[in-house]
Parts: C-alpha cells; sequence; structure tokens
C-alpha cells in the first residue's frame, strides 16, 4: 500500500486534492457511532478553513491516490495560555485500514504539526482511546454540558 498525507490549510488559493463534501462523506461514513451529522462536520471544515474571522486550523488526509484512507480534522482555539491551542475535532481510517498503522500515522503527524498542545474528546467506549493514550493524551477533566432547549 503506497499511502500519502496531505495537509489542507484552506480551499481558497488552489484546489485541494479533496473537496469539503469528498471529505465530510468520507468523515461521515467512517465515523461509525461515534459521528455527527455531515452538516457539522462541514462546519467543522469551514472552521478549520478559516472561512469566518478567528477561524483556523488544517486537515490531514492519508489516501491512495485519489482514494481517502483515513483524515484528522484540527481547529486552532486562539486561546492560547488558558486552554489548548488546538481541539483534534475529528479523525476516522478507512474501514478497510484499520489496524494497519494509518490512525498511528496521522496521530504522529498531527501531533508534529499543530503548534501548541492538543485537546479531544472521546467517548470512553471508543477504542481510538487506547491510540490517544499511547501517545501521551491524558484524561485530565471530566468534561460537563449544559444543552439548552432551542425554541
Amino acid at each position: 500500500m503506497d499511502i500519502s498525507y496531505t495537509i489542507i490549510e484552506n480551499d481558497r488559493d488552489t484546489e485541494p486534492v479533496f473537496s469539503r463534501e469528498q471529505i465530510a462523506d468520507f468523515l461521515k461514513s467512517h465515523l461509525d457511532q461515534y459521528g455527527d451529522t455531515r452538516s457539522a462536520i462541514l462546519k467543522c471544515i469551514a472552521y478549520a478553513y478559516g472561512d469566518s474571522p478567528g477561524q483556523d486550523g488544517f486537515i490531514l488526509v492519508a489516501h491512495e491516490e485519489n482514494n481517502i484512507l483515513g483524515t484528522v480534522i484540527i481547529n486552532k482555539t486562539n486561546m492560547s495560555g488558558y486552554i489548548p491551542e488546538n481541539i483534534l475535532v475529528y479523525i476516522a481510517v478507512h474501514h478497510k485500514t484499520r489496524g494497519k498503522g494509518v490512525g498511528k500515522e496521522l496521530m504522529r503527524r498531527v501531533i508534529d504539526r499543530a503548534e501548541g498542545d492538543i485537546a479531544l474528546h472521546v467517548e470512553p467506549d471508543n477504542p481510538a482511546k487506547f491510540l490517544y493514550e499511547k501517545f501521551g493524551f491524558t484524561n485530565k477533566y471530566l468534561e460537563m454540558r449544559l444543552q439548552k432547549q432551542k425554541d
């Protein structure tokens, strides 16, 4: 398997190898029960590409020619000094390449590329939790959320 890894910072300067829609469709398909809606994934991509002021980040795609094998989306928080500078929002690996080191290589490259600390959220039963722990991620806090009723 000849895997390439491509960083995409935006789609304004040049036409990226993979479109927003291709990346969103891949994530929607391969995040399994840990995924979000396609529209939420597209909002995350828009944030990573800096569509609005104060937004920034990047996407790393593992691929074999034009076939996506894995991807990671990093959003920059712009809150350096009091929370991590980066949030790893999504990471997924194609079902056919799981267990072959693609996820590990995506993590290694994202950690090398990101400037500052990285936070991520993971469900307790997600098998990827063990990969994150191998890279040194720890569970320092208990996350609590208040979901307000929408009118």
